[in-house]
């Protein structure tokens, strides 16, 4: 009987998310229409027919449907800039919906995760293996910060899109002001004001001490924290699948800004393409030279075997861009091949999947001062410290994420108090970067469990 009402209450679900969506494109539709059709009256039908063709857009991933319509909407900015007005509240109402669901997600996200993986998993491999996390993940994004204020990729792009940020003046512009902040003096004022490095404090302290109360009270709140988390990613879900249409809006506004001074426009197509190499390069120094020392001097192993062991999983990490789908074929490679054997290699890679995330990490910072830099704006040394521990602290939870690299960006900057709507300007390479990192986040997986298992004493193949 509940698995009927259960079915019956999807079914439900489904037919109400759909309406709502409908109804957005309809309202799009409605809009643009006496628009296009004054401008454009022999094409203004089979345009259209584009917006309104529903089943062609379900046929289409969404990463692909978040290009389309960041093309679509450069086209609207630069062809209809008087009517940008029309479709820019869709931007503004999506990036309202990413900040609704950013405190909530973070708090339940963080104490779910920490109580799970705490208690007995946190033993001396699970120590071992979070330390090692901690380590590799901060070199990652301290090589990224390094890179993005030697290069600079977001100077230069600022050209009309300076603006002043209020609230990034009241913020610390000393390491133990940024320090000092990250304890709140009181909860629920620091969450009302989106405080976030005080927030993951208090959630990750919260976590912890889940792991400490007694088994009735531990099982309690590690299912509520868990069903609050689950209920988070159900609406991120939801919100991400709007994506597409907010992009449009948000993309169009941007453009639409800029459109009588096209070199601004290539300006800061030119500066994209420099962060692409900025995050690249970031890539380039933490495969090939920081996880090989590592490897080589720390586990004592042969780094060139380990990559050529891994070579498949990378791969597959590359085409699939889900860390979660290349975990199969990571785990035969470093148990077959490596020799690590399979009580560490599953619990370091499974957990790894979660919690290691050197390529978002990296990638997160640069992106977020490359947004910064964009604006105008310039950040602290404080300032900067607060995005190293945010970008660290934030992708633990990115693999759960629908359209991981949005969301977190979107965490980042709000912790850092620049505009989010600044994502607007790197989504065009998001896609590509996305599968440059998540070989990377393997890769760190990977290199994690050999370090490990070398550190429990296992006599490895490399």
């Amino acid at each position: 009987m509940n698995h009927i009402f259960k079915k019956k209450e999807n079914y439900l679900f489904s037919i109400s998310f759909v309406f709502w969506k409908s109804a957005i494109e309809k309202i799009i539709s409605i809009t643009l229409r006496a628009k296009i059709d004054s401008l454009m009256p022999n094409y203004a039908a089979n345009i259209m027919s584009i917006f309104s063709s529903g089943n062609l857009m379900k046929k289409i991933k969404l990463h692909w449907q978040i290009l389309i319509a960041i093309v679509i909407g450069i086209f609207f900015g630069l062809q209809f800039t008087d009517y940008v007005p029309y479709v820019s509240w869709l931007g503004d109402l999506f990036l309202r919906a990413l900040n609704m669901i950013i405190i909530p997600l973070v708090l339940s996200s963080l104490i779910s995760g920490v109580a799970n993986i705490g208690g007995e998993r946190l033993g001396r491999v699970g120590m071992k293996t979070m330390l090692f996390v901690v380590i590799t993940t901060m070199l990652a994004v301290l090589t990224g910060l390094f890179l993005v204020n030697i290069i600079q990729p977001g100077v230069g792009a600022d050209l009309g899109l300076m603006e002043k940020v209020d609230h990034l003046a009241s913020s610390p512009t000393s390491f133990g002001e940024t320090l000092m902040r990250i304890v709140p003096t009181n909860v629920v004022d620091a969450i009302s004001k989106g405080d976030l490095l005080a927030i993951i404090f208090f959630a990750v302290f919260f976590g912890a001490l889940i792991t400490k109360l007694d088994t009735k009270y531990q099982s309690f709140l590690s299912d509520l924290f868990n069903s609050i988390f689950e209920i988070m990613m159900k609406m991120t879900l939801i919100i991400i699948q709007f994506a597409p249409i907010g992009i449009f809006g948000i993309i169009s506004k941007v453009v639409g800004k800029q459109a009588a001074n096209p070199q601004i426009l290539v300006a800061i197509g030119g500066r994209l393409g420099l962060l692409v190499i900025t995050v690249l390069l970031g890539f380039v120094i933490h495969s090939l030279i920081t996880l090989p020392l590592l490897l080589k001097f720390v586990a004592r192993v042969s780094p060139l075997k380990h990559y050529q062991n891994m070579s498949t999983a990378l791969l597959t990490a590359f085409t699939t861009a889900s860390s979660g789908a290349t975990l199969p074929i990571a785990l035969e490679a470093v148990e077959h091949k490596n020799g690590v054997s399979n009580k560490i290699a599953s619990f370091v890679l499974s957990l790894g999947t979660t919690v290691n995330m050197n390529g978002t990490a990296l990638f997160e910072c640069v992106g977020a001062i490359f947004i910064a830099q964009a604006y105008g704006i310039q950040l602290s040394f404080g300032q900067q410290v607060i995005a190293v521990i945010i970008s660290l602290l934030s992708a633990v939870g990115a693999p759960g994420i629908p359209m991981a690299g949005l969301v977190v960006m979107t965490i980042v900057l709000k912790a850092m108090g620049l505009p989010i709507e600044g994502i607007g300007l790197i989504l065009a390479v998001e896609r590509i970067l996305d599968m440059f990192r998540t070989a990377i986040n393997v890769l760190g997986d990977t290199s994690t469990a050999v370090i490990v298992a070398k550190s429990e004493g296992e006599i490895l193949k490399i």
